[in-house]
């Protein structure tokens, strides 16, 4: 489903862009709703984060929030007066509260059990976020497409897992695959190995009007030449020696799909020819067969290769090249967007634990050291590096000189004097999430008592809660001397959301 922008008149809106969605979180606890507003805008949505149901807008959106995020419920005045309003302010928007709602029985009755989509934990993981936005999603969808509510469904809530960041460089990604995916152009992607060209290319599958059909890769410079054209086309019982009996291939596969055909620029010239009749024509024969059968699929086609080198050299086709250089999308290296590098390690590690395995935290140092490495495997090597310290350190805190000789390498480091301490054993408890405090600077507003009236002027909660936020993690570093391991300790946070953090309100790394 494409980015939708909200009305400019709604207040949620704090800045300029195109947003997937509007989630709104009601929840006494304000300090867990901005930490899970943090995960949700690094995702893309607006977010609208209030203490009780009575502080909602009292207008109706002309949007309706993608998902309505239900907490703690100390400060309402019953769980029937927030059943009746969310039933009548959101009348189709589902719900999702978090595990520890004590009044969830009595919350969930009627329409509302049927709207509930799951439960969050806290700390909300961003693993079982996009699993609920998914679901969420879908539902929108298929109000908006009844004619599809039938629909098998085949979104996957990761797809998106290895496009995590909040860099220019994958936002631009994310945005030419929600430009790509309805319409029916043949796209080229390319990119470095290992770096998510399949993953890019499985988004635009499920973003199309072909998303109820099959997705079908076949990796072109994987299969000898001699086999490859009854691989794509398929063969009739005798083509050839061995053939026994009619088999498809990955078009007749593909129909009414998507095919997936990785690593283009390793075709043999013989079979571009071949290839570029089809996407011609949009017939095809099986090898010893003389029956045409229609082409009824979406090509997508990936290459680590300049194919416009391949062009002058004489081993890539030039007609080729532009008849599938219809919409072309570049995935950066990993050496390119450093920035995502701390995002995607807690991806990737909430993803392990959530499939049973144990957690692994990266200190100060060790954090550094990745970002200095040059990522020749791109995510890919990242994805493996993680399981790898997961096998070598379960439920441990990885420090410098428990990291490979080849990154100390890259970091300027000597491995041999890395000598490493044993790692440190993660704490079992589960990490409390940070309370806000009162002290903010002489220069900035006076945080609100939240048993006091409101001014008469109003504030902006946002506004000031990012204020709030933002001086205490100021506090905590400089109480720490700006060591960003320490500090993210006494705040009950992980190191790289810190650094997210720290990014994000623009704070260096000392005074």
């Amino acid at each position: 489903m494409p980015k939708t922008r909200a009305p400019t008149q709604d207040p949620i809106i704090s800045s300029e862009g195109e947003f997937f969605g509007h989630v709104v979180i009601i929840d006494d606890r304000i300090d867990r709703g901005l930490w899970l507003s943090s995960l949700l805008e690094s995702l893309s949505y607006y977010t609208e984060v209030v203490h009780r149901v009575d502080q909602l807008p009292t207008r109706t959106p002309k949007v309706a929030p993608t998902l309505v995020v239900v907490g703690d419920l100390r400060g309402e005045l019953s769980p029937y007066a927030v059943s009746k309003t969310l039933a009548e302010r959101f009348p189709e928007t589902p719900l999702v509260l978090f595990h520890d709602c004590q009044e969830k029985e009595a919350l969930l009755v009627g329409d509302l059990e049927q709207r509930a989509l799951g439960f969050l934990p806290t700390p909300p993981r961003l693993i079982d976020l996009t699993a609920l936005l998914s679901k969420a999603r879908s539902q929108a969808e298929s109000r908006a497409y009844p004619e599809e509510t039938k629909r098998p469904d085949l979104r996957d809530p990761g797809l998106f897992r290895l496009l995590v960041g909040e860099g220019e460089r994958i936002r631009q990604v994310r945005d030419a695959i929600d430009r790509a995916g309805p319409s029916q152009a043949t796209v080229l992607i390319t990119g470095e190995t290992g770096s998510g060209k399949e993953v890019v290319a499985r988004n635009i599958h499920f973003r199309s009007a072909r998303s109820n059909g099959p997705f079908v890769a076949v990796n072109c410079g994987a299969i000898p030449s001699d086999l490859l054209e009854s691989e794509l086309f398929g063969h009739e019982k005798g083509a050839f020696t061995g053939a026994v009996s009619n088999r498809k291939g990955r078009f007749e596969m593909a129909e009414g799909g998507t095919l997936f055909l990785d690593e283009i620029g390793d075709m043999p010239l013989m079979m571009q020819v071949k290839l570029l009749r089809v996407l011609q024509e949009r017939v095809y024969e099986r090898v010893g067969g003389t029956k045409p059968f229609k082409a009824d699929v979406r090509v997508l086609a990936a290459t680590h290769c300049d194919l416009v080198s391949l062009i002058a050299k004489g081993t890539f086709r030039e007609d080729l090249f532009y008849r599938i250089n219809v919409f072309p999308i570049e995935v950066p290296p990993l050496r390119e967007r450093r920035e995502d590098i701390p995002m995607l390690l807690c991806d990737l590690i909430d993803r392990k634990v959530a499939d049973g395995e144990p957690r692994i935290d990266l200190s100060g140092g060790g954090l550094d050291v990745l970002g200095a490495y040059s990522w020749p495997g791109n995510v890919r090597e990242l994805s493996n590096l993680v399981e790898r310290l997961i096998i070598l350190y379960p439920n441990c805190q990885i420090d410098v000189g428990h990291l490979p000789s080849s990154f100390l390498e890259s970091a300027g480091l000597d491995p041999d004097t890395m000598a490493a301490d044993p790692p440190k054993p993660l704490k079992a408890s589960v990490r409390k999430m940070p309370e806000p405090g009162p002290s903010i600077s002489d220069n900035q507003p006076s945080p609100i008592n939240i048993d006091a009236d409101l001014p008469d002027s109003g504030l902006s909660l946002k506004d000031h809660l990012a204020r709030v936020e933002k001086r205490l993690i100021e506090k905590a570093l400089d109480r720490e001397n700006w060591v960003v391991a320490r500090a993210a300790s006494i705040l009950g946070l992980r190191r790289t959301t810190l650094v997210e953090k720290m990014r994000r309100y623009e704070l260096g790394s000392g005074r």
